[in-house]
């Protein structure tokens, strides 16, 4: 994928701006962002070693209704807060240009972590949720392509509630994102 966002830079939000400006799920996305842990030392040392480089931006597509936004954002915020990766949040709906180069199983969906160079080139992405929580939503779609279906609104609210659930499987969400954003970002 060759796509440059440089024209986006400066555009965005800070994170503290984000969690300030939230309209909706402001207290769990507050609880998740102070509960915040590091579940292996190794994982923190790995993004304090980021402090020295300047080379690397990161974009957020975000918005305060989303679920897996509540789930990981606040994680992603603590882990390049520790990084010291200049970051911006890009509300989704206001940056739907954006959200187009990055689409789920050809949907708009939120959170995606960009990251990118001084130039504006995207090197990478993540998103928009760890990947043993996204088989679940891969395995709903491919069983119920239909929207309109009868029933497709429970099938997914069941789904939901398994993608929950699994988060806190493991190392929990803390550790599911962290070590994915760490793959990702070992790769520059």
């Amino acid at each position: 994928m060759s796509v440059n966002l440089k024209d986006k830079w400066g555009k965005g939000i800070s994170p503290k701006q984000f969690m300030e400006g939230m309209q909706r799920n402001k207290e769990a996305f507050q609880t998740g962002y102070d509960g915040f842990h590091w579940v292996s030392e190794e994982d923190r040392q790995f993004f304090e070693g980021l402090r020295s480089r300047n080379d690397l931006r990161v974009l957020v597509l975000a918005a305060d209704w989303c679920g897996d936004v509540i789930r990981s954002v606040p994680v992603i915020f603590r882990a390049l807060e520790a990084a010291g990766v200049v970051t911006e949040v890009l509300i989704v709906e206001q940056h739907q240009d954006v959200m187009d180069h990055f689409l789920t199983m050809g949907g708009r969906a939120v959170p995606i972590v960009i990251v990118v160079n001084t130039d504006g080139q995207v090197l990478g992405h993540w998103g928009p949720r760890p990947a043993d929580v996204q088989e679940f939503m891969i395995r709903f779609k491919q069983e119920n392509p239909d929207r309109e279906a009868p029933g497709y609104e429970e099938k997914i609210a069941v789904v939901r509630q398994q993608m929950a659930q699994q988060y806190e499987e493991g190392a929990g969400v803390n550790g599911k994102v962290v070590t994915e954003l760490r793959a990702l970002l070992s790769k520059f």
